[in-house]
């Protein structure tokens, strides 16, 4: 395994353990044996505040490779999460996560959630990921809304 990867993820932790945005979660993987995988985090996204997304805690695995931080986590919500840049797969579709336009390896953890966040409520309509997501965020703004409403719901806070 990569010193590198490890290095700075364990960095990474120590650092999301000191000072991480209120409602946000972000921990490695425990295994059955109960050793941590650093190498995978799960992760929790609050909707903003006064947004449709408000109320939701949206569930995301960012895995990372042996290249990271040189190349970027793949991050995935659940299979056929409703978002235009999120594709069917769960796979986000963010230019910072893109590791041959937007990504630098000084981007945290902390940088990819917060990223993340505001694309929920910030589609980029200019490099969609899935047809329906995309066509009704164009074409019917109030049904987009009501869909992403109903998602937050199915999303409850863990408590």
């Amino acid at each position: 395994m990569s010193g590198i990867a490890r290095g700075r993820l364990t960095e990474e932790r120590k650092s999301w353990r000191k000072n991480h945005p209120h409602g946000f979660v972000a921990k490695p993987e425990t295994l059955p044996d109960g050793t941590i995988n650093l190498m995978v985090w799960h992760c929790t996204i609050p909707g903003k505040a006064g947004t449709d997304w408000e109320g939701g805690f949206f569930p995301l695995t960012l895995h990372f490779s042996e290249d990271y931080p040189s190349k970027p986590p793949k991050c995935k919500f659940p299979q056929g999460f409703f978002h235009p840049n999120v594709y069917p797969s769960g796979t986000v579709c963010l230019s910072i996560l893109n590791e041959d336009s937007g990504w630098r390896p000084a981007i945290t953890v902390r940088q990819i959630l917060i990223g993340i966040q505001d694309l929920l409520d910030q589609p980029n309509p200019a490099d969609p990921a899935q047809t329906e997501g995309y066509h009704l965020f164009i074409q019917d703004v109030v049904e987009y809304k009501k869909r992403v409403r109903q998602q937050a719901k199915q999303y409850p806070a863990i408590l």
